[in-house]
């Protein structure tokens, strides 16, 4: 069954049927109802390509994802893709990422949007100042973040509460009464980061409880980094007894430098690990405390969602979302221990 078969059982012209099954708002619903009910009767599914081509569209959403990224090695970020790509696939909706360096990532926007690949972008890794974000605003082309920036409110993003969270985990380090504790984060020049980084801070002034510079490292996001960065810390003259190490990647290298150094996490050195760990990178540690979010398959559909929501028109308010994060109690943290401190 093509368009001319199903036209001609209907007695209406190719274009009307087109147009119907389209939902142009120039065939009456009378019609589009009758088109609609005799296609599924007959079995008739428009080529895909035509459909494209006749509505300027690409049916595909892109990500642009940066060459010297670690997130491909990040099951969480992998499960946020799976997410998105089952939500948009159900609309027919295909997910698009493509590689880009850092030096030349918005000339991979720039190609994206001319050569009309896709209908929408998700932006991850959101900056505090993010250039890509502006150049797509100034485009005027469809988009989400996955993340916010330091001004969020002119564009449609999706983010978790990342201040909240890190106080959260000062706050329950402190009421087992740790008072020297450490902080490992990511690249303060990317929001998330920064955001944490601050109700870290926050939390340790409502404490009334001293930040040791020595004792915040920049780690990145890569378990090398963070196991260095441990490293450093358990050679100091004097250790912290606690440690809040803000991603996940990062949290590998922090529990793997404190296992070789013969410590016992929980008892010798509390560790909260902001959305924890790969249970198989240690499959003996999966009841790992950290600061939960909502699984990264449901933060993918509600990008799914959002982006969706920016191409239909929906307005703004609708489409800025904002999710908690809550602790996840285990067993790598508890009161200070005697061999906490050297």
């Amino acid at each position: 069954m093509n368009l001319k078969q199903l036209s001609e059982s209907l007695g209406l012209s190719q274009t009307t049927v087109s147009r119907a099954l389209n939902g142009y708002s120039d065939v009456n619903e009378a019609t589009r109802e009758r088109v609609v009910e005799t296609a599924k009767r007959l079995g008739y599914k428009p080529n895909a390509m035509a459909r494209r081509l006749a509505m300027g569209k690409a049916d595909a959403v892109g990500l642009v994802y940066p060459l010297d990224a670690l997130d491909m090695g990040d099951p969480r970020f992998l499960e946020v893709i799976e997410g998105l790509t089952d939500a948009l696939n159900a609309n027919d909706i295909d997910v698009l990422i493509a590689s880009a360096g850092k030096a030349n990532e918005l000339k991979t926007y720039e190609r994206l949007i001319r050569g009309h690949r896709v209908d929408g972008l998700i932006v991850a890794r959101t900056l505090i100042k993010d250039p890509r974000i502006q150049y797509l605003r100034q485009a005027k082309f469809p988009f989400v973040s996955y993340g916010r920036t330091q001004d969020p409110s002119a564009f449609s993003w999706f983010d978790f509460d990342n201040e909240l969270g890190c106080r959260l985990a000062v706050r329950r380090l402190v009421g087992f009464g740790h008072q020297h504790i450490a902080y490992i984060h990511a690249s303060l020049n990317m929001n998330f980061a920064r955001q944490r980084y601050e109700g870290f801070m926050a939390e340790m002034r409502e404490a009334a409880l001293p930040v040791n510079p020595d004792w915040v490292k920049d780690a990145g996001f890569a378990p090398r980094s963070g196991y260095d960065a441990m490293r450093a810390l358990l050679a100091a003259e004097t250790r912290p007894t606690a440690i809040v190490v803000d991603n996940n990647l990062a949290g590998v290298g922090v529990l793997q430098a404190l296992y070789e150094a013969g410590l016992k996490v929980g008892e010798d050195c509390s560790v909260i690990v902001y959305d924890g760990v790969p249970q198989t990178v240690f499959t003996n540690h999966s009841e790992l405390t950290s600061v939960e979010q909502a699984t990264p398959y449901e933060a993918g559909k509600k990008l799914a969602e959002l982006i969706q929501g920016v191409m239909q028109g929906k307005p703004l308010s609708e489409l800025q979302v904002l999710w908690k994060p809550s602790i996840r109690a285990g067993h790598s943290d508890g009161p200070v221990g005697p061999q906490s401190r050297r």
